[in-house]
């Protein structure tokens, strides 16, 4: 008979670590051969977060699609604001026909922040991008910023923001 599933239990499996500024915690898991310019091709990880307090995937943006894939766990809600100024909150979870994401693909250049959603305890999740991610890719999000031009999603912005 196997255990159950635990967060401990991914964390301690997939030996993951914190993510540098952004929050919750990943393993990169693929790498793909480096391009000329330097950059692995493609690259993958796997992540945690928890509804622990201050556990949250900060505001920050990219500058190349991010494919993110739901695994195991409780719906994660992730916040995107558009480069046009457009916002919406789309859920990754396993009830498909309630209109949750096992699969998103968060569009170059948008803002995204994420959380485990209300009354949830962990999601385990990946993160696929080609060409591949670098820290030198990653934008960390202001608050102040962020609330300026899109005012009408100033809580959830100070809520997914770090200094």
């Amino acid at each position: 008979m196997t255990s159950p599933l635990t967060a401990e239990g991914l964390i301690a499996h997939y030996r993951l670590e914190p993510i540098p500024r952004e929050g919750g915690l990943f393993r990169r898991t693929w790498a793909g051969p480096e391009r000329p310019d330097g950059r692995p091709a493609g690259s993958a990880i796997v992540a945690l977060l928890t509804a622990r307090p201050g556990d949250f995937s900060a505001l920050h943006r990219l500058p190349v699609d991010e494919v993110w894939h739901f695994y195991l766990g409780d719906p994660l809600e992730l916040l995107l604001l558009a480069p046009d100024g457009g916002s919406r909150t789309a859920v990754l979870g396993p009830d498909v026909p309630a209109g949750q994401h096992v699969q998103f693909t968060v569009p170059a250049g948008t803002w995204m922040g994420g959380r485990v959603a209300a009354g949830g305890a962990w999601s385990f999740f990946g993160c696929t991008m080609a060409p591949g991610f670098t820290y030198g890719d990653y934008e960390h999000g202001d608050a102040a910023d962020l609330t300026a031009r899109y005012p009408d999603r100033a809580a959830r912005i100070v809520e997914l923001c770090r200094p």
